[in-house]
């Protein structure tokens, strides 16, 4: 596919995320909404989809850098994935489609953080090494706030610390293998760095 195709791609993953969340805001009645939390996503979700093309327009475009499209979807599916999967009450009607959750998604924002890392100076192990941190860090403070907006006075309360360690580990093996798979790409220098990622 052309870089315009995947630019088109990335916005429209950016979009529907948007679009859902404005539907879970205005539907706050609906089940699969209610007790999700959905006025922090709506807040947070957008934000954390413009980091990358805010970090890219300040500090990569002026050095000539092409804009990381491959990276930047691979960081908003997951908030996509998330609000698609509450909006068709998937979190509450397939016992399991939370812990695929936790592993598909931290593999795909940690392979993100791979194909980002590759523009540094860092060999294989290294690039490795730091994209698991990237997937242990952000699955441990992931916990903690999942579990202030969800589990208080909530049935989950009986089955949140089981949840959380099964959450944790899942995470870290996602963000793992992705960490591992990424790092065996050969690296993007500065100097190449114009080119597409």
């Amino acid at each position: 596919m052309s870089r315009s195709t995947w630019l088109a791609v990335d916005i429209a993953i950016k979009a529907a995320t948007v679009v859902l969340l404005v539907w879970a805001l205005l539907n706050p009645d609906l089940p699969q909404f209610t007790g999700k939390a959905f006025t922090g996503r709506a807040i947070g979700y957008p934000i954390a989809l413009l980091v990358l093309p805010a970090i890219w327009w300040f500090l990569g475009r002026p050095r000539g850098i092409a804009f990381p499209v491959a990276a930047d979807i691979l960081l908003g599916l997951p908030f996509l994935i998330d609000v698609v999967g509450n909006a068709l009450d998937l979190y509450d009607s397939i016992e399991w489609w939370d812990d695929a959750n936790h592993l598909v998604n931290w593999f795909l924002h940690t392979a993100a953080i791979g194909l980002l890392l590759r523009l540094g100076p860092w060999g294989s192990a290294t690039r490795a090494a730091l994209a698991v941190g990237w997937a242990a860090t952000t699955a441990i403070l992931w916990e903690p706030a999942e579990y202030v907006a969800f589990v208080p006075d909530s049935p989950e309360a009986v089955t949140a610390y089981a949840d959380t360690l099964g959450d944790l580990a899942l995470g870290l093996i996602g963000g793992s293998v992705a960490a591992i798979v990424v790092s065996r790409f050969s690296p993007r220098r500065l100097p190449e760095a114009t080119r597409e990622i």
